[in-house]
């Protein structure tokens, strides 16, 4: 773990982070002001979502290292859970 991760753990816990994560989707949808930004990872079945102000490039296929946490949201009455990603940077 790079130190400047290692800092931003130790001031919130529940943050994981993951390395060398293989990319399978990226999808961008607009919401109002926001750009909402949908991963799926290889092997893994749950999203990865975070929002931008602007477009970002698209990382289908891409090796990216992701700090994010846990949480939940609910969707026609349905709880899903989802990883709401801080930080996603190219591996």
């Amino acid at each position: 773990m790079k130190k400047s991760t290692k800092k931003l753990h130790d001031k919130h816990p529940g943050l994981v982070y993951s390395e060398n994560k293989k990319v399978v989707s990226h999808v961008q949808r607009n919401d109002g002001d926001w750009i909402i930004n949908t991963l799926m990872i290889e092997a893994c079945e749950t999203p990865f979502r975070y929002k931008r102000k602007k477009s970002y490039k698209n990382l289908q296929g891409q090796r990216v290292n992701l700090t994010y946490y846990p949480s939940s949201e609910t969707v026609a009455g349905l709880e899903l859970e989802i990883m709401k990603v801080v930080r996603v940077k190219r591996a």
